[in-house]
């Protein structure tokens, strides 16, 4: 999130972006600011709700295996579509919503087989699912509320985030850990670490720009059409993986009902 302030604000400082949709009205802020106080405020409960995401993220990873955590944050897709209809009052055709019920079913196939029900797991991945579909329907209300394009709600995350992870790094030891860390100050691992940060505000780009300038839903659905790609990658890359028919079906269904719902929202 620094790194991502820093190439903000810039970008920002030589006038390469603006951060509101109305170019005249962003001029009148300062460069300490960027943005005015009221804008920020608007962006409070975004902000709020990545950082419980991350974290209740972060916690259900810890607490369920792969397989399960992979097929229950599918249904990411049903919450999305719950909290767009509350937030924002927005419905789908029949086709849309029939499409997302076989994206389930292929997770559902896919993840039959490692079924080990924990409740406290199940229940972290189910608060993580609700806190990344609310994330995603404030991303395109509080961007047509705020008056802020994608860099503009990028920077306002970043800005109210960072002095609440540095305080939880903190209080965990995280960060004492990270400040100890043998190769830190090694230039090969700096390297790797400033293209991780690139990477990873180009991602956080473009979740912002797609929920923007589309819709929650459609970024979710989205993010379930790479999981084929990350297959063939996966076969491509680790020579000698085993080839799993109920893997590929669960693909075929992810990509085959991702496409059709994409089509049928377009």
């Amino acid at each position: 999130m620094l790194s991502s302030c820093f190439i903000l604000y810039v970008m920002k400082y030589f006038k390469i972006i603006s951060f509101c949709t109305d170019k005249s009205k962003s001029e009148h802020d300062s460069l300490l600011t960027l943005v005015s106080p009221r804008r920020l405020v608007q962006t409070i409960p975004l902000a709020f709700t990545y950082l419980l995401y991350m974290l209740v993220t972060m916690e259900s990873v810890r607490n369920i295996n792969v397989p399960m955590y992979t097929t229950l944050r599918r249904t990411t897709i049903l919450f999305t579509m719950i909290m767009e209809y509350f937030l924002s009052g927005q419905t789908h055709s029949a086709s849309v919503i029939s499409s997302v019920g076989i994206i389930l079913l292929g997770a559902i196939i896919a993840g039959f087989r490692d079924l080990s029900f924990d409740a406290y797991g199940y229940g972290l991945v189910f608060t993580a699912n609700i806190c990344t579909a609310t994330y995603l329907a404030l991303i395109a209300r509080t961007g047509k509320s705020s008056g802020l394009n994608t860099f503009g709600l990028m920077w306002c995350n970043g800005i109210i985030c960072i002095p609440f992870l540095l305080f939880w790094t903190t209080i965990k030891g995280e960060l004492k850990a990270m400040l100890s860390f043998p190769h830190l100050y090694s230039l090969d691992f700096q390297v790797v670490i400033c293209f991780s940060c690139l990477l990873a505000f180009l991602i956080n780009y473009s979740v912002f720009l797609n929920t923007t300038v589309n819709s929650a839903l459609t970024h979710s659905i989205c993010g379930n059409m790479k999981d084929l790609f990350t297959i063939l990658l996966g076969w491509l890359i680790f020579v000698g993986l085993p080839f799993d028919w109920v893997s590929l079906h669960h693909s075929v269904l992810h990509f085959s009902s991702s496409s059709s719902s994409l089509f049928f929202i377009i």
